[in-house]
């Protein structure tokens, strides 16, 4: 249960803040946030989600050495295909939040509200 008393916020670490940020930086990209948007609904090979997001196979291949080496993805081979998944549920939680927000929105805007103020 998230604590709604009133005072300060606990203290966050410098290290983990810029984790933190490193990780949303990975998924501001639209290809990589699409890529685990695929993966979150099962395992893929990169010939299938290049398909699914509209990318060529070595675009996708691209981002998904990227997922990989943040632990955010990973990947096992099935016969002569590599099979990528998830490696971090909560990313996966994240993500479809996000989606759930933006879809519900009731505004039907597009903006970025807030985003600089």
């Amino acid at each position: 249960m998230a604590d709604t008393s009133v005072g300060a916020p606990a203290s966050l670490p410098p290290e983990l803040l810029q984790d933190m940020a490193a990780t949303f930086g990975l998924l501001s990209s639209t290809m990589r946030l699409h890529i685990v948007w695929v993966l979150a609904h099962g395992d893929r090979d990169v010939g299938t989600i290049a398909a699914q997001v509209g990318g060529t196979v070595p675009t996708v291949s691209h981002h998904l050495a990227k997922l990989k080496l943040a632990g955010l993805v990973r990947s096992r081979r099935e016969g002569r295909h590599q099979v990528y998944l998830v490696d971090d549920p909560h990313i996966v939680t994240i993500v479809r939040q996000m989606v759930d927000r933006m879809r519900d929105s009731s505004t039907g805007s597009r903006r970025h509200r807030g985003v600089g103020a």
